[in-house]
């Protein structure tokens, strides 16, 4: 199995990446990637970036009418059937063009991949759109998955970091009847609320003694830590308070048990992913990736795989372990919290999507949008 690349943040402008790979094409290079030729590379990168736009198999002669070298279609046909012998290409069917396998766009995004920086505009409407201003940590996730689902056509997943730091102060907030909103701050100022439900006909006394016990009891611990000494209090009966606010208090902390026990994989347009599917067989392969996706041990897996690397990580086909043979392909990055020698990685963001999602497109916006999450737990 090929490795996966990692790309990292290079002396490009903010956004930019550094691969190793001029605007100038194979003329700059100085080299083709191992095993290739000026020539073949060039039918390689060509044969690839029109699959990536069509998704259909390439033919010499559109080849020939668009290499930036005259060469005959026969010529072509013999560069790619070396290719295809060397597990580069491949051929649907005996009369069709030729499409590249995992291997050939594993050599293509290596060494043949070019893509540009960000425009200022694209990484001003990144940071817009990841903007924190009225809206919770996770919410902040979920719009980032979204719109990388958008920006790529494939599904967006985020693999949001479990809240460790200490509650600062936790409130109820009556709705109406039978529903309340739970507002939770923590130390290091992040702020989510969820609402939840409640007896019908409960008294705003209960909503203020369940605040006002909760407050008295966190003392700077965990939301774990404070749910287990409130668990062992109601559990001993060692509170004054009645019934109606126990349950406010177990409701209240319930809603949080998901987020703070490992953090969570956040995913957005699956639809697209389904879209993409080009043979009925392979609706299976996809329901069981979305499945496995659900597990909390993906998502350990996933945090997995883009801490390989510095930058952001690219695996094709089976590379990440996560899919067999759906014929799909993942960019992911980590994002960071703290600063300096205290910097961690406590998450990732990217895309899922067919092997011909467009590379050079979707890698810098992957990595300028992990950095941004990052800047906002800073």
């Amino acid at each position: 199995m090929v490795a996966a690349r990692g790309f990292t943040p290079g002396g490009l402008a903010p956004g930019g990446l550094s691969t190793g790979l001029g605007q100038a094409g194979l003329g700059s290079l100085g080299g083709v990637p191992p095993g290739l030729d000026t020539r073949s590379a060039t039918i390689l990168r060509e044969l690839v970036e029109l699959y990536v736009a069509t998704g259909e198999p390439v033919g010499s002669r559109t080849l020939s009418r668009r290499l930036p070298q005259a060469l005959s279609p026969a010529t072509i046909r013999n560069v790619m059937a070396d290719m295809e012998e060397a597990g580069l290409l491949y051929a649907p069917h005996t009369s069709a063009g030729r499409l590249p396998t995992e291997r050939g766009l594993r050599l293509f995004v290596d060494g043949l991949l070019e893509f540009g920086d960000l425009a200022e505009e694209e990484r001003d409407a990144i940071a817009a759109r990841c903007a924190a201003t009225g809206r919770s940590f996770q919410e902040t996730l979920g719009e980032a998955s979204q719109m990388l689902a958008g920006l790529a056509g494939a599904t967006g997943l985020v693999v949001a970091p479990k809240s460790e730091a200490p509650v600062r102060h936790i409130e109820f907030v009556n709705l109406g009847p039978g529903r309340a909103l739970v507002v939770l701050v923590t130390a290091d100022g992040q702020v989510e609320n969820r609402v939840i439900e409640v007896p019908p006909g409960l008294p705003p006394s209960a909503l203020t003694r369940a605040s006002n016990y909760l407050n008295s009891r966190l003392g700077g611990q965990t939301l774990e830590e404070a749910r287990r000494a409130v668990s062992e209090d109601i559990a001993a009966d060692r509170t004054a308070l009645d019934a109606l606010t126990h349950q406010v208090i177990e409701a209240g902390l319930a809603t949080w048990s998901g987020g703070s026990a490992g953090g969570s994989l956040i995913l957005r347009g699956q639809a697209r992913l389904l879209q993409n599917v080009d043979q009925i067989a392979r609706l299976n392969d996809i329901q069981a990736l979305f499945e496995r996706l659900e597990a909390q041990e993906t998502m350990l897996r996933l945090l997995e795989l883009a801490q390989r690397g510095e930058g952001v990580q690219i695996f094709i086909g089976a590379e990440s372990g996560l899919f067999d043979t759906a014929g799909l392909s993942m960019v992911v990055a980590p994002f960071r919290a703290g600063e300096g020698e205290r910097q961690r990685i406590v998450g990732a963001i990217g895309v899922i999507g067919p092997m011909r999602i467009n590379y050079g497109r979707i890698i810098p916006v992957v990595d300028y949008t992990a950095r941004v999450i990052g800047r906002l737990l800073g």
